[in-house]
């Protein structure tokens, strides 16, 4: 048997043995392999070539037992700050590719392995090594800008155009316009140059091993894994027929992956419908009694169920035997997923066809599908009826009828989306159809295919500062190298404290029911669970009132959700507590009535009050007058957060009674220190809630982290010990929900020549089970419904509704996409109607305008925006090459969208409008900076040292942001409303005045201006002040499939006077990418128990690299000004959102060019996101006809619309 090493297998991943050592650079970020934030480099000699390979992993997927022989390199073995920076590092945090930083560490290690494999790496040598590599906040572009200076000159560009010039020349510049000054965003010339010799050397020892002849099996054994890793194939075969239940992980080189991919993803791998229309045959070996060796056509029968196959227990793929292509045999595949890459398919399929000689007719034909069964499914029918036919329209006519019958999908099936895997199924066939035809794929179509993501990066900025004055330059993020090297602390970084234990949450599973009984003796009879707590532990109070309405900490008596809290076990480590948990049992008595959508509460009158109303005017005299009444309705999804870093804390009982210390990650720590108060019946003076920063936020870490807070508070209240809980992704997304859906009913009325005269539109938001802060995020929606429109006569009303899923929170934007886009959809509808440019005319003009709500503002930026934007796209010009691509194209459309913005910058509630700091200066000239905000990636901290340095005259380098904490600066506002830096610059302007005079220590506090809004006169000074923008964005779509390219994207943003440039430009393109999302590919699924199936990276998709426009132009406005702020500054965080939408009415114009070519009418109903489901069925052809044509039987769905 070899040699025996026994290890504890208890944490069996290499991410938890990285953390267990000290390093923390490597961070959880899905606990699935999908979003790349745990990468690191595997290198392992080859004793036949003689070489060391390296390649970049997912720590959270990696056994740890199969690294034997390996080095493992983490992002702390590159480079730190205490030592010298690799250039990996020094150029993302230069390039500004670090915002909240949390995926910073999982970029360096891809880009690294990239430069150990090739030091000279192409662009499409950069976007596949980051392809599994997620970001919420960048949207990208500064980490491509930062990692393509390794290319070389003359393979870089990619993206450049006759006579431009390459992008590592001009990439990085702004715009220069007369009379401006111009900065780069960073200077190449300053960067460290790419040393290979001066990288890491693979272990000399690990050489020698590898050299040596095989030192025999390896067996690694602990209480409840087994691992062996044999030395030779003879090895191998004895074991599996020993332990015939094993599944082998890990096979030798390429076999064993094949075998893995067989086995396990049958029904929906690509490569697996690829290859079965190679027939290829597979050598497998026979048990040792046997010994022999058996042969096995690879077809649809080798796949006998869902992750079954004929391979017999202990069988081992020998090898695979691929047969040449014959003349006249024709082979293709096609897949289509919920995003381009990294994505499981919906649908996939293989197809082969063999012609008779020189001839049109089917000599033999091979259609396979995946995603559409259990197993894999072949077309046996209908390839046997279309052999012998001639390849012509009769045939696929007669090909979707046959495909049409013999597959078929319930309405139940696993997966959803049946009527468009169905229409897949049939318009591959179509894909395949006239490929054949060409024989070839077009040159266009390959260019597709091979074509890299660039990234065009064009700002243009004025500032008329001085060159050593700091504000209105492009710094770095201020944490920028100690994110890339992996140094930057989050709350789950922190060390143990001495005798911490875990805590994991026990959720309900039913949605609505009462509880009969809860069963923790199996949970606590585990050795090393400690207790587990319910409502009955709580000190304080479990109920709360949040504005009229009871919130629970932990169900008491009845739950109203799927993943409400019921109670937490606490255990001695992190494995054992969420084991632990799920050996809890609830028992529940059901209870109605129980519904979930926006038209089921609407049915049962299910609303949360109050109930809001706008009105200008008198509109039904506006309908009365209009030439034209348009009625319709548009209804715009969810959003997950996905932060990088999930929900968690640390809570640290003090040495004095009451005394709580908090660790945690949160956007209102005083909010926090408040429900913490409450739950434990202590005074708030009592509770310290520290935060150094966040892995992203997105209005997420406001108020759910509060009650996650209170719970582990009460654990280490109960225990006397300190508690630690970390979300698993799952359980975030479960428990803390995210974006309103909404749904809006419109009526409109239009003159002629465009001018509306009079909207009425009805906001329906999903509040879920609480009202959390629902009825705020309404009341933005109501607010900006105007957008940049003077509509005369014009009424909104909002109704938050009440169901039973998990209560809807904050999220970046907080209402204001969803009231924007509704109006939009207006325009937009109108504007096909009349075939006018309806958004234009209709726009505030006069200098002295109101809003709808009777503020006053000056669109004239607005106008500025929207001008320069049409100018800078190349609107008019683009958009006649658009309908020259459409009247040649049958099957692949394009489409264009420009949207002006106004969005309102501050809370509406006045209360919220105020910001607090703490200025130390120290006699060495140093400066500690303490201040209410939250950094959390959007650059606060730096903007705060950048506007200290110039009020106090002192380098940045002298100055320090000491970590948010509530013992610092009480009763801070949360970070939110993009109003963050705003009141902190104003509390440091107070604070140099009050140091003026003697204290060398100041508490600067900033009252805002009064905000609120008198809903029963429908009037208000609702916002500090507006930002502008206007945003471009042009697609292409392919009829047959649903799939979209993003192909361009100008965007003109106000900042008014820009304090940081590129923390600006940042913010705007992130807002933009995560819009992105919002409004094409991010979709969440419930079932109809109203669970959400979304749970992790696999299921639910945000934009990658892949995603985000081939050219992605950003543009800031010069010349603007905000009076309303010191500097002259404008809030950027949330705005951009929006401009997402223009990814969405892009898709529904090259919609409607398709819907036009087959006299289709152009009036039809999408809503957000346009997945690429609904872009598909929206293009009705032969296809979605077939696919509807079948009545399904009556049963349950997969899924519901929420």
């Amino acid at each position: 048997m070899g040699s025996n090493m026994y290890i504890d297998l208890y944490h069996v991943s290499l991410y938890v043995c990285v953390c267990a050592v000290g390093l923390t650079g490597t961070k959880y970020g899905c606990g699935g392999g999908g979003c790349g934030a745990c990468t690191v480099m595997v290198s392992r000699y080859d004793p036949v070539e003689e070489s060391i390979h390296h390649c970049a992993v997912t720590a959270c997927l990696q056994p740890i037992c199969s690294l034997y022989g390996a080095a493992v390199v983490t992002v702390e073995g590159i480079g730190s700050t205490r030592t010298k920076l690799h250039p990996v590092q020094e150029r993302i945090a230069m390039a500004h590719g670090s915002q909240c930083g949390f995926c910073t560490p999982g970029m360096v290690m891809s880009m690294y392995t990239l430069l150990r494999n090739k030091p000279k790496p192409s662009m499409e040598d950069i976007r596949e090594a980051l392809a599994g590599n997620l970001c919420r906040c960048t949207g990208y572009r500064p980490i491509i800008d930062g990692f393509k200076t390794f290319c070389n000159k003359e393979q870089c560009c990619q993206n450049g155009e006759q006579r431009v010039k390459c992008c590592l020349e001009n990439g990085f510049t702004h715009n220069l316009d007369d009379n401006q000054i111009s900065e780069e965003l960073f200077r190449v010339e300053d960067f460290i140059p790419l040393d290979p010799t001066q990288d890491l050397i693979f272990p000399p020892e690990l050489i020698l091993m590898g050299k040596k002849p095989d030192g025999g099996q390896l067996c690694f054994q602990s209480e409840r894994v087994k691992w062996i890793s044999p030395a030779l194939l003879t090895d191998l075969i004895q074991l599996k027929a020993q332990y015939t239940d094993f599944p082998m992980l890990v096979g030798n080189a390429t076999l064993g992956a094949f075998q893995s991919n067989l086995k396990a993803h049958s029904a929906i791998s690509f490569l697996v419908t690829f290859i079965l229309s190679l027939s290829l045959s597979l050598s497998l070996s026979l048990s040792p009694l046997s010994a022999g060796v058996r042969e096995v056509c690879l077809n649809e029968e080798f796949f006998t169920g869902f992750g079954k196959t004929a391979l017999r227990p202990d069988e081992i793929l020998l090898a695979i035997d691929i047969p040449h292509s014959k003349p006249w045999e024709f082979i293709s595949a096609f897949r289509q997923a919920q995003r381009r890459e990294f994505a499981f398919s919906i649908v996939n399929a293989g197809m082969k066809v063999v012609f008779r000689d020189e001839s049109a007719v089917v000599e033999s034909l091979d259609l396979y599908y995946g995603g559409v069964g259990p197993s894999l499914v072949k077309a046996r029918n209908t390839c046997k009826e279309l052999s012998g036919r001639l390849w012509d329209e009769s045939l696929l006519a007669e090909g979707i009828r046959l495909l049409k019958e013999e597959i078929s999908l319930s309405p139940a099936a696993p997966g959803g989306r049946v009527e468009y895997r169905k229409s897949l199924i049939l318009s591959f066939f179509f894909k395949f159809y006239m490929q054949m035809l060409k024989r070839k794929l077009s040159e266009r179509d390959v260019r597709w295919l091979t074509r890299i993501v660039s990234k065009k990066h064009k700002t243009t900025a004025a500032q008329n500062t001085s060159s050593t004055d700091p504000v209105g330059r492009p710094r770095m993020h201020q944490a920028a190298f100690q994110q890339a090297t992996g140094e930057a602390q989050y709350y789950d970084d922190i060390p143990a404290v001495k005798g911490e234990l875990f805590l994991s949450m026990v959720t309900s599973t039913r949605a609505h029911a009462k509880i009969t009984s809860i069963d923790a003796s199996a949970a606590l009879a585990m050795p090393g669970v400690v207790t587990f707590i319910t409502a009955e532990h709580v000190p304080g109070q479990n109920r709360r009132l949040w504005f009229g309405n009871i919130e629970e900490l932990f169900a008491e008596e009845e739950v109203i959700c799927v993943g409400q809290i019921i109670g937490a076990i606490v255990a001695e480590n992190r494995e054992l507590a969420k084991r632990a948990s799920c050996l809890v049992t609830v028992t529940y008595e059901d209870v109605l009535p129980v519904f979930f959508t926006i038209q089921e509460a609407i049915e049962h009158q299910s609303f949360f009050e109050p109930k809001r109303k706008l009105e200008r005017g008198n509109v039904e005299e506006g309908f009365e007058q209009s030439d034209h009444i348009l009625e319709g309705e548009l209804y715009m999804g969810g959003q997950e957060h996905f932060y990088m870093e999930t929900q968690g804390l640390i809570a640290v009982p003090g040495e004095e009674a009451g005394e709580m210390e908090l660790y945690v990650a949160t956007q209102h720590a005083a909010y926090t220190q408040e429900v913490v108060g409450l739950t434990l019946g202590v005074d708030s003076n009592k509770i310290t809630c520290h935060v150094k920063r966040l892995g992203g936020g997105f209005g997420g870490k406001v108020m759910k982290i509060a009650s996650l807070s209170a719970i582990t508070a009460t654990a280490a209240y109960r225990t006397g010990r300190a508690v630690r809980c970390v979300l698993e992704r799952g359980d975030d997304m479960l428990i803390t929900s995210g974006r309103h859906p909404f749904l809006g009913k419109y009526k409109v009325g239009y003159m002629d020549d465009g001018t509306i005269l009079a909207a009425d539109i009805t906001y329906y938001s999903n509040g879920g089970c609480t009202l959390d802060e629902s009825s705020f995020i309404m009341e933005k929606a109501l607010l900006h419904m105007d957008n940049g429109y003077k509509i005369p006569h014009l009424r909104g009303r909002g109704f938050v509704c009440r169901t039973f899923l998990p209560s809807y929170t904050a999220f970046r934007g907080f209402g204001g996409p969803q009231g924007l886009t509704m109006i939009e959809s207006v325009l937009h509808e109108v504007a096909a109607k009349c075939g006018l440019p309806v958004r234009e005319m209709n726009m505030y003009q006069s200098e002295d305008s109101y809003t709808h709500h009777k503020q006053l503002f000056s669109p004239k930026d607005m106008l500025r925006c929207w001008s320069e934007c049409l100018e800078k796209s190349d609107y008019e010009q683009r958009l006649l090459a658009v309908q020259q691509f459409n009247s040649t194209n049958r099957w692949r459309k394009r489409g264009m969208s420009i949207v002006p913005m106004k969005f309102g910058i501050g809370f509406s509630k006045g209360f919220y409008n105020q910001g607090a700091a703490l200025v130390n200066i120290y006699k060495d000239g140093s400066v500690l900076v303490s201040h209410g905000g939250t950094e959390m990636g959007q650059g606060i901290n730096t903007k705060a040292i950048q506007i200290a340095s110039r009020i106090l005259n002192v380098p940045m380098s002298s100055i320090h942001v000491k970590e948010t904490c509530t013992g610092n600066v009480p009763n801070a506002a949360p970070s939110a409303a993009s109003f963050g830096t705003d009141a902190i610059k104003q509390t440091l302007i107070l604070q140099y005045a009050y140091c003026q005079k003697v204290s060398l220590s100041a508490t600067g506090f900033f009252m805002g201006p009064h905000t609120g809004v008198d809903w029963k006169r429908s009037e208000g000074t609702a916002y500090y002040y507006f930002t502008f923008g206007a945003c471009c964005s042009e697609v292409e779509i392919d009829c047959l499939t649903g799939d979209h390219k993003n192909i361009r994207t100008d965007i003109v943003m106000d900042v008014g006077r820009s304090l940081n440039p590129a923390l600006d430009i940042g913010q705007v393109e992130g807002g933009f990418v995560q819009g992105l999302g919002l409004y094409t590919i991010e979709e969440l699924q419930f079932s109809p128990d109203g669970a959400l199936r979304t749970r992790g990276p696999s299921d639910y998709k945000i934009p990658a690299l892949i995603d985000i426009p081939r050219t992605l132009n950003t543009h800031l406005l010069t010349n603007a000004h905000n009076p309303h702020a010191i500097y002259s500054s404008k809030g950027i965080g949330e705005p951009t959102v929006f401009f997402g939408c223009t990814i969405f009415f892009a898709i529904k114009e090259a919609i409607a060019a398709a819907r036009r070519e087959r006299g289709l009418s152009e009036s039809f109903n999408l809503s957000s996101p346009a997945t690429a489901e609904k872009i598909r069925l929206a293009c009705e052809d032969t296809c979605t006809t077939a696919a509807f044509s079948v009545k399904p039987e009556p049963c349950k769905p997969w899924a519901i619309d929420i």
